[in-house]
C-alpha cells in the first residue's frame, strides 16, 4: 500500500517510473539471517569525489575527458576553473577567464579532476569553530581557523543538480554552482581514514557499492526524508505560497552564480515551482512539495520557513505496525532536545545556562544545540506523531529519537548478545559527519572508522547488515549519470534519483573480504531491504521497484587481503 503522499505526488505529477529489466536477484533468503540492520548517514559527498581511487571500482580512472569537461550555460567548453575556495584561489595562476557575470579571473586549475588534498592537506587550519559561517573558507593559519582541511561548502539544491547533471551528461556542475570550479575537486581515496582501516590487518570483510545514487535531487532536506519515507513533503498551507521557485526556460533557478545568467526573473526557493502558472516550465516537479531546506514544527528547529507537520506514512509507521523495534540516534539530539542528564548531555546542571562552549549562542536552555547541530537533518521530527505537546508525541520521541552516545554504548556493551534495536539509523553530529565547510574530512571519516570498530567488536556483527553512505553529493561532480528516462538502468521520476554517492555494506557471510556491488541501487534500497527483510509493505513506487542490499551476497571480489 503506498502511502498518502506518495499516492498524491504520482498522481499530480504523473511520474514515469523505470525498472531495470535485468534486475540482478540475491539469493531469497540472504536477508533471513540478518537480525538487525544499521544505517550510518553521513553527509554531502559525490562518488568520485570521495572513493573515485578505490580499486576495482568504476572510479575516476574510468572517467574520460568527454564526461569531465565541464560547459557554460550556451554549451561551450570552460577555458579554466574560477575558484572562489581562498586556498584554492590563493595558487599561484595559470590561466584566466571572465564568468558569466563579466568578471574577469585567474586561476591555477584547468577544465578537470583535481586532488584537493594537493592543496588542502588534513592537517591544514582551514576549519571553522562550531557555528561559524565562512562563505569561501578560511585561508590556511587565520585567527580562528581549526584544523582538518576544510574546504568552503557547496550549493546543493534541487533544480541546480538537475541542470548540472545536464540528462546524463555530467557537463554542468561548475556553471550550475555556487562555488565554481570547487566541483571538480576529489580526494586522495586511499589517504582516507576509512581506506586506511578496510585495508589494514584484520580488517572486516565489507562490499563496496559503485553504482548508489542518491534517492532525490538536490540537498539534505530532501534526501533524508527520502531517506525514511520514500516521497518528497507536502506544504499545503496557502500562506507559504510565495516559497515556490520560479525557473527559467532551462529549469535553473538562481542568479548569482559565476558561471550562470539567467535571461528571466528566478527565484530559488523552498518549495518546486507552482504548476499551472505562466512561469510554470513543463518537465521538472510542480506543486507544493518541500526540496530545499525547511524546518521542522517542532522543537528542535532552526531559523527559516516551517513545514507543516507531516501526516504520510514512513518507515517508522510500519516498523511499528508490526511491533518492530526502531531508533533514531543523532550527535548532539539530547542537547537539542534539551534531554537535561540525558545520554550524551553535555550541558551541566545549571538550569537556565547552556554550559557547552560548543552551543549554538542564540540557544535558549534547555535546549542547548551544538553550534554545528543541523536540525533539517533530523527528519522523523517533521511528523505529526512526534509532537511534543502531546502525551503520545513524547513517548514516542522517548522510544525512537535518541542521542548517538546511546548508539555507541549499545554497541559496545554488547559482548555477548547484541543489543541493538532490529532497525538503527545513526547521524553523527556536524562536525564529525563530513560534510564540506564546517567539517573536516578527515575527523569525520576517523568518526565513522569509529563506529565500525565499536560494531566489528560487539556480538551485533554476527546477524547485523552495517549500512554506510552519504545523504547526498554535497554539489560535487561524479561521471556516472543517474537514472533517467535517457540512461533507464533503474527507477526514476520528477525527484530523482540523483548524483552518485559512496556506500559501504559490512554483513555477516559475504561471499569474500573485499568485494565490488555494481547493481543499481538508490537511498530507497535501504527502506527496501527493511521492508523485505521484516515483511513490510512499500512506502512508495521507488521503494517498491529498486533493488534491495541482498545483491551484496552476489558481489565480486575485488582484491585480496594479506
Amino acid at each position: 500500500m503506498l502511502s498518502v503522499v506518495a499516492a498524491a505526488a504520482l498522481a499530480a505529477l504523473a511520474l514515469t517510473a523505470a525498472a531495470s529489466g535485468s534486475r540482478d536477484k540475491a539469493p531469497a533468503n540472504a536477508l533471513s539471517k540478518i537480525n538487525h540492520i544499521v544505517v550510518i548517514y553521513e553527509e554531502n559527498h559525490s562518488f568520485d569525489n570521495l572513493y573515485g581511487g578505490w580499486e576495482g571500482v568504476n572510479g575516476l580512472s574510468k572517467a574520460t575527458a568527454a564526461n569531465w569537461t565541464q560547459k557554460d550555460q550556451n554549451g561551450n567548453a570552460i577555458g579554466c576553473l574560477e575558484q572562489l575556495d581562498v586556498n584554492l584561489a590563493a595558487v599561484p595562476s595559470t590561466c584566466s577567464g571572465t564568468d558569466a557575470q563579466g568578471k574577469a579571473f585567474s586561476s591555477a586549475f584547468s577544465n578537470a579532476p583535481f586532488k584537493i588534498d594537493s592543496y588542502i592537506a588534513p592537517s591544514d587550519a582551514t576549519c571553522p569553530a562550531a557555528g561559524v559561517f565562512a562563505a569561501n573558507g578560511l585561508l590556511k593559519g587565520s585567527t580562528g581557523a581549526l584544523p582538518g582541511g576544510c574546504t568552503r561548502d557547496i550549493v546543493h539544491r534541487f533544480y541546480q543538480e538537475q541542470y548540472q547533471i545536464d540528462g546524463g551528461k555530467q557537463d554542468r556542475y561548475v556553471s550550475g554552482s555556487d562555488a565554481g570550479g570547487l566541483t571538480m575537486g576529489n580526494y586522495d581515496t586511499k589517504s582516507l581514514p576509512i581506506y586506511k582501516y578496510l585495508h589494514g590487518k584484520g580488517a572486516p570483510h565489507y562490499a563496496i557499492e559503485d553504482n548508489f545514487f542518491q534517492s532525490a535531487f538536490g540537498g539534505s532536506f530532501l534526501n533524508h526524508q527520502y531517506l525514511i519515507a520514500a516521497a518528497a513533503p507536502v506544504d499545503n498551507n496557502a500562506a507559504d505560497s510565495g516559497l515556490h521557485s520560479i525557473l527559467d526556460a532551462n529549469g535553473f533557478p538562481n542568479a548569482t552564480y559565476p558561471f550562470y545568467k539567467p535571461a528571466t526573473a528566478v527565484k530559488d526557493a523552498q518549495l518546486t515551482q507552482a504548476c499551472g502558472q505562466p512561469t510554470t516550465v513543463a518537465g521538472y516537479a510542480c506543486g507544493n512539495y518541500g526540496v530545499n531546506t525547511m524546518q521542522p514544527t517542532y522543537q528542535p528547529h532552526g531559523g527559516g520557513a516551517i513545514l507543516p507537520p507531516q501526516t504520510g506514512q514512513n518507515i517508522g509507521d510500519l516498523l511499528d505496525a508490526k511491533n518492530i523495534d526502531w531508533a533514531w540516534y543523532a550527535g548532539g539530539w539530547s542537547n537539542a532536545n534539551g534531554n537535561v542528564n540525558g545520554p550524551g548531555w553535555t550541558n551541566g546542571s545549571t538550569p537556565g545556562t547552556c554550559t557547552d562552549p560548543n552551543h549554538l549562542s542564540t540557544a535558549v536552555y534547555p535546549n542547548c544545540p551544538d553550534g554545528d547541530f543541523q536540525f533539517h537533518h533530523q527528519p522523523f521530527n517533521y511528523f505529526a506523531e512526534f509532537d511534543p505537546s502531546t502525551p503520545a508525541g513524547q513517548a514516542m520521541r522517548a522510544a525512537h529519537l535518541l542521542d548517538e552516545a546511546s548508539f555507541i554504548s549499545t554497541l559496545q556493551s554488547s559482548t555477548k548478545t547484541c543489543g541493538l534495536k532490529p532497525v538503527s539509523f545513526d547521524k553523527p553530529l556536524g562536525e564529525e559527519n563530513e560534510h564540506p565547510g564546517y567539517a573536516s574530512e578527515s575527523v569525520g571519516s576517523d568518526h565513522l572508522v569509529e563506529l565500525i570498530k565499536d560494531f566489528e567488536a560487539s556480538a551485533c556483527a554476527k546477524d547485523t547488515m552495517f549500512i554506510v553512505t552519504y545523504d547526498e553529493f554535497g554539489g560535487q561532480w561524479d561521471h556516472v549519470p543517474p537514472p533517467s528516462k535517457a540512461n533507464p538502468i533503474g527507477p526514476y521520476d520528477q525527484f530523482g534519483p540523483g548524483t552518485r554517492i559512496p556506500a559501504l555494506v559490512f554483513a555477516p557471510n559475504l561471499p569474500g573480504n573485499e568485494l565490488v556491488d555494481s547493481a543499481e541501487h538508490d537511498t530507497t534500497s535501504i527502506l527496501s531491504t527493511i521492508e523485505h527483510r521484516f515483511g513490510l509493505p512499500p512506502l512508495g513506487t521507488r521503494d517498491m521497484q529498486v533493488n534491495d542490499l541482498a545483491t551484496v551476497y552476489k558481489a565480486k571480489q575485488i582484491s585480496s587481503k594479506k
